[in-house]
C-alpha cells in the first residue's frame, strides 16, 4: 500500500468518527444544501461528464449510465432531497432487555464506519452514495472508473464545497484516483475500510469477491427474465414487457430474457410488437421464432444460441425461451437467474403465489415490470445498490441495510463468576 493512499484511508477513518457528534437536523441541512450544488452547479458537472462522454463509444452500452443531463440531475437532488426527510437508521433500539441479575441489554443501530465503493461508469453514483452515507453515519471512500473520472470528480468538488461552508471534515467523502492500483489498495485497506460494496459488471464485481480482504457485500449483475405463463393476460404482458426491456436498457433491472408457455407462442407477437420501436434484436429459440417470423422485422430477428441465454445485454436486445410447463421456465430462471429481479406474468393466483415462492431472486415480482427494483421506488430514497446475496442485506439496500448495530449493557455494578 503506498503512503498516500495509507494517509487518505487513515484521513477517512478519523473522519468517520466525526459524523457521530453530527446531528440528524445538520445532516439534513447538508444533504438539502448538496442537492441545491447539483442544480446551481449543474453547467460544471455536464461540462466535465461531456469530457468523459467524449472518449466513449456512443454505441457502448455503458454510454447511457455516464451520460448525465440536466433532468438526470434534477432527479438525483429529488433524489437527496428524499433521502433529508427519511427518518435517521442510527440509534433505533432494535431489541431490549432485562437479564434476571438487572443487567439491562440494548441492541441499538449504528454506522458501519468507513464503506468503500468501487463502481464503473455511473457518475449518479457518487451523489448516491455520499447522500445515504452522511444519512446513516459512515464516511465513504469511492472509486469510481476511469470512464466516469472527470463527471466523479466534479461530484466530488460540489460536495467538498457544500462541507466546507458547514466546516464539515471533508475527508468524509474521499475519491480515489481511477486507476487499478487504487483499486487493489482499497481491497487490501484492513483496519481502515470495513466494508466494501462494488458496483458494475459481472466481471468487477467477481474480481472484488476474489480478491478483497475486507467484507463485501456484492451488488450483482442483473440477469432479468420474465415468464409469460399459459395463464398470462397479454396486455399486461405486453406493457411489462416493453417497458422492462426498452425504459432504460443500460440498468441492471432491464429486461433480458423472455420465458414464454408453448400454449401462448400464438400471443407472441402481440406481446413483442411495441419493441420493433425501440428497434430490440430478439434472439429467439426455435418454436418462439416460428412464432415470430412475417411478424417481427426479419432484420431484427435471429435465431438464440447458447450464449443468448444467462446474458445481461445492457442493450436493446432480447433473449426469448419457449417452455412447455411451469416447472421448466422456474429450470431454466434456476439455471441463468443472476439471483436479481424475476417477474411471472400470470391470472392464476396460485401459480403467481408459487413462483413467488420457489424462485430465489432478491425481488420476485408478479405482473409488474422488473424496472421497479430501485431504492427510490421502494420508498428508501436512494440505494447503494442492489444485493444479490443473502448475508446481512438483499435487495435495493438503503439507509437500514448499510448499518450495523451494537449491543448496549448497563448494570449497578453486576460481575460475573
Amino acid at each position: 500500500m503506498t503512503t498516500n493512499l495509507n494517509k487518505t484511508f487513515a484521513a477517512v477513518q478519523a473522519a468517520s468518527r466525526e459524523l457521530a457528534l453530527l446531528s440528524d437536523e445538520t445532516i439534513n441541512q447538508i444533504l438539502n444544501a448538496v442537492a441545491d450544488a447539483a442544480i446551481s452547479e449543474t453547467s460544471l458537472i455536464l461540462a466535465e461528464n461531456e469530457k468523459d462522454l467524449a472518449r466513449m463509444d456512443v454505441k457502448d452500452p455503458k454510454y447511457d449510465r455516464l451520460k448525465l443531463t440536466e433532468e438526470r440531475l434534477k432527479s438525483i437532488a429529488t433524489d437527496i432531497r428524499n433521502v433529508a426527510t427519511l427518518p435517521s437508521p442510527l440509534g433505533r433500539i432494535l431489541k431490549e432487555t432485562t437479564r434476571p441479575n438487572g443487567m439491562k441489554l440494548s441492541k441499538v443501530s449504528v454506522p458501519f464506519g468507513v464503506i468503500g465503493i468501487i463502481y464503473e461508469a455511473r457518475p449518479n453514483v457518487s451523489f448516491d452514495v455520499f447522500s445515504l452515507c452522511l444519512k446513516s453515519g459512515n464516511a465513504c471512500i469511492l472509486k469510481g472508473g476511469s470512464d466516469a473520472d472527470y463527471s466523479n470528480q466534479a461530484i466530488i468538488s460540489v460536495i467538498h464545497k457544500v462541507l466546507k461552508k458547514f466546516n464539515i471534515n471533508p475527508h468524509i467523502v474521499e475519491l480515489l484516483p481511477a486507476d487499478r492500483e487504487a483499486t487493489s489498495e482499497l481491497l487490501h485497506a484492513v483496519g481502515y475500510v470495513d466494508l466494501i460494496i462494488p458496483r458494475g459488471s459481472s466481471s468487477l464485481i467477481n474480481f472484488v469477491r476474489t480478491n478483497a480482504s475486507i467484507p463485501v457485500i456484492e451488488t450483482g449483475a442483473g440477469i432479468c427474465h420474465t415468464y409469460f405463463d399459459e395463464f398470462g393476460d397479454t396486455s399486461k404482458g405486453a406493457a411489462i414487457i416493453h417497458n422492462a426491456k426498452t425504459r432504460r436498457v443500460s440498468v441492471c433491472n432491464a429486461l433480458d430474457c423472455l420465458i414464454i408457455h408453448k400454449k401462448r407462442l400464438a400471443d407472441l407477437p402481440l406481446l413483442c410488437e411495441k419493441l420493433k420501436d425501440s428497434q430490440v434484436i430478439i434472439y429467439a429459440d426455435t418454436q418462439a421464432y416460428q412464432a415470430l417470423a412475417n411478424h417481427y422485422p426479419a432484420e431484427l430477428l435471429q435465431a438464440a444460441t447458447h450464449e443468448s441465454f444467462g446474458t445481461e445485454f445492457l442493450d436493446y436486445k432480447l433473449a426469448i425461451k419457449s417452455v412447455d410447463s411451469f416447472e421448466n421456465a422456474l429450470g431454466h430462471i434456476q439455471e441463468y437467474s443472476s439471483k436479481h429481479s424475476e417477474c411471472i406474468v400470470t391470472e392464476n393466483k396460485e401459480r403467481a403465489t408459487l413462483f413467488t415462492r420457489i424462485v430465489d431472486a432478491a425481488c420476485v415480482y408478479s405482473n409488474v415490470s422488473t424496472a421497479f427494483t430501485d431504492g427510490g421506488q421502494f420508498g428508501l430514497g436512494a440505494e447503494i445498490g442492489i444485493s444479490t446475496q443473502k448475508l446481512h442485506a438483499r435487495g435495493p439496500m438503503g439507509l437500514e441495510e448499510i448499518t450495523s448495530y451494537k449491543w448496549i449493557i448497563e448494570g449497578e455494578g453486576q460481575t460475573r463468576w
